[in-house]
């Protein structure tokens, strides 16, 4: 079965990470205000720490309930799906797995800027810069596969198709 499953191309799968981000702007805006309602939050930056740390664990459920399922919205709609090595379904805790090691592709520019006073935008160019870069590397994996999925043991592959 393993030898059937295609990874998709880097373009399809960075159009289906893009599309993704656009669709969480959904979940970011409804978490937030159900995080500033029920925390009785009345300026932005105040309790600006607690809203990321609850973005986070909404995020991860938000992940790792789609790709335990097989997956998100924009993987249906790019014809992608995650499964582990052998091709199999995630179980939740390689799900959760795939989700703390996707973090890679923000965390090292992240923390990289952190000590550094840089403008919003010098920022987002090295995280930009970065994102770019980690894409790129997946060529270098023997199955084009992100470096993360190599750590979580997962893999993307094209959806197979649905007959009519």
């Amino acid at each position: 079965m393993i030898d059937e499953l295609q990874t998709p191309s880097l373009m399809r799968r960075m159009a289906c990470w893009l599309y993704e981000g656009i669709l969480l702007t959904g979940v970011v805006f409804i978490a937030g205000y159900l995080f500033s309602t029920l925390g009785q939050t009345r300026n932005a930056m105040n309790n600006r720490h607690g809203l990321q740390a609850f973005l986070f664990v909404i995020f991860g459920i938000y992940f790792v309930w789609l790709w335990a399922k097989g997956q998100t919205l924009a993987m249906k709609t790019w014809g992608i799906t995650v499964v582990d090595r052998s091709g199999k379904p995630l179980t939740q805790m390689r799900a959760l797995l795939r989700y703390v090691a996707s973090w890679l592709w923000f965390l090292p520019a992240l923390i990289a800027v952190a000590p550094f006073k840089l403008s919003g935008t010098e920022s987002a160019v090295i995280v930009v810069g970065w994102v770019a870069v980690w894409a790129i590397l997946s060529g270098l994996h023997p199955q084009r596969q992100f470096w993360h999925d190599a750590l979580a043991g997962t893999r993307l592959v094209l959806a197979p198709r649905l007959k009519k």
